[in-house]
């Protein structure tokens, strides 16, 4: 047995005498999430120690194989789709969502779902006129706002004349008031967030327009949260204001899902009183309802209720919800951010602790799904690395990805169907593009989860070697390997083709040897790393290498590979994450859609 662990870690082909089937053996078990520790057993036994095969020098070697037979989950073709908050109204960027610039960032992640909800869902009315733009408030002059109304209604103007995808070019004078206007903005958002008091907001029939336009044009599928906290004296919902929402949307022909309300569990603290689980899913029914008179809608996706963190008395009104509602939703919905971005420090987002938070979350929610409505599909929705809009220079920086993409890997390992990131452009700090237009680093993470990853998940098999390994020390945390089969829509690589993606929380760099099905083929890296002197800081990454940004506003960069010849050992930097694309496998679990 001490020779053939020897074969084995060496990465050495194994001997006519090895028991077939012995890789599997070592590491048993369908984790989709790698851990690496030579004790084979919990408690506080020493692990037996292990001659060192030549060529370790004393690093940590991990065997790599992938189960391709068959996936062990299959998730949304939209699984990584996007939110947009109505905050957007407020501040005034819902105007420029025409932008060529906006839409082909937004592009670049379809297929998704874009999902119109937040803090603001609930105090959201839907007005039926057509062009408001004189009636409009906000700060500043009254030249200023004179000047700056005028520009965006001869914009609008533009885009009526256009037939089809309506795509504006906004001067750079109009977008430099359009920031100071926002920024003025943020300061009044903010104090709203903080003090849990939100004003009335107006949506209007040209702003859902624009709304609808972005997502048609962008390929993103809209999904719109009615405001539920417009209630009837006994308490149920008053769908008045949502009826006319929804004649208008479908007098146009809009293909839109809906949903109702934004963390119901929070009313009490927003309007002074609550709405039990039970009657938010006679809501739901009375939603179900409308939207079957209406033709365009009578098949419409309803999704719901988009609890918060699942609580004590989150989970009791989840129950009450799904007695009563749950077969009339398509998907049951929550949120979860990580940290309160007020006191986020960049350490926190190296912290395994905090990366496994979810992981409780998805089982008290499959928990209580399963009991009501065995199957039903679950999504994730308003997730973001902070909460209370993020802070600047930490959840817009290059460390927020680590618990960005270890955030993607466990929610489709666990059968999570769909995530939507908060957010794509929004007045905080969580978002995708920054207020200049820029993609920030979880964009360029988007994008090449996008590029590269497919719906079907993979088992891992791995085994490790530690050169001196202390009892209580645990390495197996800080890396984090999943596996995937690599998109069908990506024509570079042939079917059957596997895509691995690694976080690396370690201070130093961690070898990797694949074995078995993957043994001896060509690999292709493309290693995402910060980018000038910010460090985890950074804004900017690097794809190995090479400074990511846009060529123009019509178009994206080539995200390029860096081929690794075949059998040879994948090097992982630290505090890096990387994906690895193992070519001509021919998995059979990833030959047919």
């Amino acid at each position: 047995s001490e020779l053939i662990r020897g074969f084995l870690l060496s990465g050495m082909p194994c001997p006519s005498s090895c028991p077939p089937g012995l890789l599997a053996l070592m590491a048993p078990g369908l984790a989709l999430m790698a851990t690496f520790s030579l004790s084979s057993q919990a408690g506080d036994r020493r692990a037996l120690p292990v001659e060192k095969p030549p060529g370790v020098k004393g690093r940590t070697l991990i065997l790599l194989d992938v189960n391709t037979k068959s996936p062990v989950r299959i998730i949304s073709e939209n699984f990584l789709s996007l939110q947009l908050d109505p905050s957007i109204i407020h501040d005034g960027w819902l105007d420029f969502l025409s932008s060529r610039r906006l839409v082909t960032l937004a592009r670049g992640l379809a297929p998704a779902f874009l999902r119109f909800a937040g803090k603001r869902t609930d105090f959201l009315q839907f007005h039926n006129v057509k062009n408001p733009a004189k009636s409009r408030g906000g700060p500043g002059p009254d030249y200023y706002l004179k000047n700056y109304e005028d520009d965006i209604v001869r914009s609008d103007i533009a885009l009526d004349k256009q037939k089809g995808c309506k795509i504006a070019q906004h001067p750079d004078i109009m977008l430099e008031l359009q920031r100071e206007k926002a920024a003025q903005m943020h300061l009044v958002l903010l104090k709203e967030q903080f003090s849990n008091t939100y004003s009335n907001l107006t949506l209007t029939a040209r702003s859902l327009d624009k709304l609808y336009n972005f997502a048609d044009c962008s390929g993103l599928h809209l999904i719109f949260a009615l405001n539920a906290l417009r209630r009837n004296p006994n308490n149920s919902w008053n769908s008045s204001n949502a009826l006319s929402l929804l004649k208008y949307s479908a007098s146009k022909k809009y293909n839109i899902s809906w949903e109702l309300g934004n963390e119901p569990n929070n009313y009490r603290t927003l309007i002074g009183r609550s709405v039990n689980g039970s009657q938010l899913g006679k809501d739901y029914i009375q939603l179900r309802s409308l939207l079957q008179l209406i033709r365009t809608y009578s098949r419409a996706n309803l999704y719901g209720p988009n609890i918060g963190r699942p609580r004590k008395n989150v989970i009791a009104l989840l129950e009450g919800f799904m007695k009563v509602a749950g077969s009339t939703v398509d998907a049951v919905t929550w949120q979860h951010y990580y940290i309160d971005g007020r006191v986020a420090k960049v350490t926190d987002f190296l912290k395994t602790r905090l990366l496994d938070t979810l992981s409780d979350q998805i089982r008290k929610i499959q928990k209580v799904v399963n009991t009501y409505t065995p199957g039903k599909k679950i999504w994730l929705e308003g997730v973001g690395a902070t909460s209370a809009g993020g802070m600047n220079n930490l959840s817009d920086s290059y460390a927020a990805g680590f618990l960005w993409l270890n955030t993607l890997g466990l929610l489709a390992s666990q059968g999570i169907n769909v995530v939507v990131r908060h957010s794509f452009l929004d007045h905080g700090h969580n978002h995708l593009v920054d207020q200049n237009f820029n993609p920030l680093p979880d964009y360029w993470l988007s994008l090449l989860y996008k590029r590269l990853i497919g719906p079907k998940v993979l088992a891992i098999h791995v085994a490790g070697l530690q050169r001196k390994p202390r009892p209580g020390r645990v390495i197996r945390d800080k890396l984090r390997i999943y596996a995937h089969c690599t998109s069908y829509h990506n024509h570079n690589y042939v079917r059957g083709s596997i895509t691995l993606y690694i976080i690396n929380l370690h201070r130093s760099r961690k070898k990797i040897k694949l074995a078995g099905t993957l043994r001896d083929k060509i690999v292709h890296q493309y290693l995402l790393q910060p980018y000038g002197k910010d460090g985890l800081h950074s804004k900017s990454v690097q794809l190995n290498g090479q400074l990511l940004a846009m060529v123009d506003d019509g178009t994206l960069p080539e995200l390029k590979p860096r081929p690794l010849r075949a059998g040879r050992t994948l090097v992982i930097p630290p505090l890096t994450m990387s994906f690895y694309v193992v070519k001509n496998v021919n998995a059979l679990a990833c030959r047919y859609r």
